[in-house]
């Protein structure tokens, strides 16, 4: 397998900017995004770098009508205590996440059923897709609900995007997206309703990402201080780092 890393991870994001010290990335066809819109820090900065940067970046959101400013730190290092305490004081989120992979045979062996059915989704599930994840997305406001219809529609499109929807006993409960690339499978966004959890739709997802890309290794990241985390080590994904990042969001 050749080495893996969050710099492997998809993000529609566009680096329109880069020092010494951190590269910028802004997705002005998503300024809700959070994801998108950041500073990835190249080494660790001391503090007052930090302000200097946070500075910057409050005021360039400000300009674009964006109101939080977010932060990633270089892999598999956490930020000095100093940082941590000012992250605190400040009423910073903190926090990290992990990376995982897997070689598709490994993934567990799943019993057949026939209440479950994962489809790629074509023209004829697009709009089932869609309204599917503007309910999921509606829990953060309908003008990010709204601009996710619009991005959604664009990775439609995209041929190194494959989006999944799985229907238990023929209702829409759950979907996940794949980026391809040469050697490895991104599973991103994976979710399930919660009128249908722990019925095993998260796992049949996975179960056909497996199966369709059976020559790619697959790959997600998962937040390091929640609970999915824990099943994908028990369906033997191995970690391969983590990432540390803090967000701050302005009323």
């Amino acid at each position: 397998m050749k080495e893996i890393t969050f710099d492997h991870i998809y993000n529609p994001g566009h680096e329109i900017g880069e020092n010494e010290l951190y590269k910028h990335i802004h997705f002005p066809e998503m300024l809700t995004r959070y994801d998108s819109n950041f500073l990835k820090f190249k080494k660790h900065p001391t503090l007052a770098e930090f302000k200097e940067a946070a500075l910057f970046l409050r005021e360039f959101h400000q300009s674009k009508g964006q109101k939080h400013v977010k932060f990633l730190f270089p892999d598999d290092h956490k930020p000095s205590k100093e940082l941590m305490d000012y992250f605190k004081d400040e009423g910073y989120e903190a926090g990290y996440n992990e990376l995982y992979f897997i070689e598709p045979g490994q993934f567990p062996i799943l019993e057949d059923t026939t209440d479950i059915e994962v489809r790629e989704v074509t023209e004829a599930e697009l709009n089932a897709y869609l309204a599917f994840q503007y309910e999921q997305d509606m829990e953060y406001g309908p003008d990010f609900a709204d601009q996710k219809v619009d991005m959604h529609k664009r990775n439609f499109q995209n041929p190194r995007l494959v989006q999944l929807l799985a229907f238990y006993k023929g209702t829409p409960a759950g979907s996940v997206d794949v980026i391809i690339e040469d050697h490895t499978a991104e599973i991103d966004g994976l979710m399930v309703h919660e009128t249908f959890q722990k019925k095993g739709i998260g796992a049949r997802l996975q179960q056909f990402v497996m199966k369709q890309f059976p020559d790619k290794t697959v790959i997600l990241v998962a937040d390091g201080e929640d609970t999915p985390r824990l099943m994908y080590r028990k369906q033997n994904y191995r970690c391969l780092g983590f990432r540390y990042e803090v967000q701050k969001v302005y009323e």
